[in-house]
């Protein structure tokens, strides 16, 4: 397995990586795939998938090494209690999305979201997408009601309800993996660009608030930091800083065959690891992360930062041992766990799981997803979660850090900057009988551009509200 050494584009060459894999992390590699693995696909023909596998090994990488190395500083900051990472994007990305104006929709609600954020809390906010590489879906079962295989991602197979739509072709992979590196070259060039600028996500908010029910409600803070702004415009600053130029991409690691094909030797850390060239942060989700499985094995062996989500089935004994396995070394910000409890059971099950892991030493990044816990199938059959059940949610995970004294770190979402119709509730009140309008997504229901800011305004406050005062760092 290799890795052509090219300058990435975005960063400068790496002073270390881009050598072929070393034969030690080759074995411990080989070893970690060859255990089950869960939610892959069935492949029609394995020498195809060989042949694209190749392929891929000496693709152009999507991420470059200095940005995975800056993203792990950042998250350092987030563990220790002194920034707040936000992470949001779509359910999974299709090619038909593929576009210049979804990206810059997405991406602007993301930075519109962290500008709040920013001046509710006054800690910094990591933006983390859930792009360039969200293309593969775990499923709850195999074959969908029409007996055909179940849609995986535009990475696997179709969405359309065909034979042949549905069935797995490996040739994905390299779309999928040529679609996130346009798509990464776009996000850092909309990031330096208009989408790094606070004066021009700040009036994007003053439309919030004057086109939105929700809107007067935040108007007072939404004037607050435009003083700010005016402020920052009067001293002679423009308010933009070179953080707010940063983007850094994610997704599930999911799918093995292409998490495995682009890999570097990265020797930054205690010990020689993997650093994967196809996204910043990689998580494992609920469905993957049996211990002995693939999954978290191949995690083992990354050096990027690297999410693991949490269940209401996770017990403290069992988060501990994830922690022990995935940050050996007691980094900072190198495991950020991502709880999924639901809004009637985050403030029973996640309690003892914090402190376990705060008794273990591991400063480790909360996160909290507040959507997989939440779904529901209404009685026409869609998908979809209730505003206000997200928002328990993330009450109840600030409620739980605030009486522990830990930091609430992060927030997870599937949002798009859309004008979607497929969460319910939010200040329009969209019932059931409106979900059909735009119901777009390729899976999961995401909150759209108005509900993502309602949100973002109630739990700043919230945030500002009930999280403990910062803990000064030893001089």
């Amino acid at each position: 397995m290799r890795y052509s050494p090219r300058r990435p584009a975005g960063g400068r060459a790496p002073d270390r990586t881009g050598r072929p894999v070393e034969r030690l992390l080759a074995e411990r590699l080989a070893a970690a795939l060859a255990r089950p693995a869960a939610q892959q696909p069935d492949w029609p023909d394995r020498a195809v998938v060989r042949a694209v596998v190749d392929r891929l090994r000496t693709a152009t990488p999507v991420v470059a090494p200095a940005e995975t190395a800056q993203l792990s500083e950042r998250l350092a900051a987030v563990a220790r209690g002194e920034a707040f990472l936000l992470q949001g994007g779509d359910c999974a990305e299709t090619f038909a999305d593929h576009t210049a104006a979804h990206l810059r929709a997405n991406l602007g609600l993301l930075k519109r979201m962290a500008l709040v954020f920013t001046h509710a809390t006054g800690l910094p906010v990591v933006p983390l997408a859930r792009a360039a590489g969200q293309y593969a879906k775990p499923r709850s079962q195999q074959v969908d009601a029409q007996g055909l295989p179940v849609y995986r991602g535009d990475i696997v197979n179709g969405v359309e309800p065909t034979s042949a739509a549905r069935t797995p072709d490996p040739a994905r992979m390299l779309r999928a993996q040529a679609n996130a590196v346009e798509t990464m070259a776009l996000a850092r060039r909309l990031c330096r660009g208009e989408l790094g600028d606070p004066h021009a996500l700040h009036a994007e908010n003053l439309r919030f608030v004057r086109d939105s029910p929700a809107g007067g409600r935040y108007a007072p803070a939404v004037e607050e930091i435009g003083r700010s702004l005016r402020l920052l415009a009067g001293l002679g600053a423009s308010g933009r800083t070179a953080r707010q130029s940063e983007i850094y991409v994610s997704h599930e690691a999911l799918l093995l065959d292409y998490e495995s094909a682009l890999l570097r030797v990265d020797e930054s850390g205690p010990e020689p690891l993997l650093s994967s060239g196809l996204a910043h942060f990689l998580w494992i989700g609920e469905r993957t992360r049996a211990p002995q499985d693939a999954h978290i094995a191949f995690a083992e062996l990354l050096a990027n930062p690297i999410g693991l989500k949490i269940g209401p089935g996770t017990t403290p004994e069992q988060a501990v041992e994830y922690v022990h396995r995935l940050d050996p070394h007691g980094t900072p910000g190198r495991l950020t766990l991502i709880s999924r409890m639901g809004h009637d059971r985050v403030r029973d099950v996640l309690p003892p799981i914090v402190e376990k892991v705060t008794a273990s030493g591991h400063q480790v990044v909360w996160q909290c997803d507040p959507m997989h816990g939440n779904s529901r199938t209404t009685e026409s059959g869609y998908k979809t979660r209730a505003f206000d059940h997200v928002l328990e949610e993330i009450t109840g995970f600030l409620d739980v850090h605030r009486r522990l004294g830990t930091h609430p770190g992060g927030l997870h979402l599937e949002a798009t900057g859309e004008d979607v119709t497929e969460c319910l509730g939010g200040a329009r009140g969209i019932a059931e009988h409106d979900l059909p309008a735009r119901y777009l997504t390729a899976c999961d229901p995401r909150l759209n551009a108005e509900q993502s800011m309602e949100l973002a305004f109630t739990v700043a406050e919230l945030f500002a509200r009930r999280t403990p005062p910062r803990p000064e760092r030893p001089r």
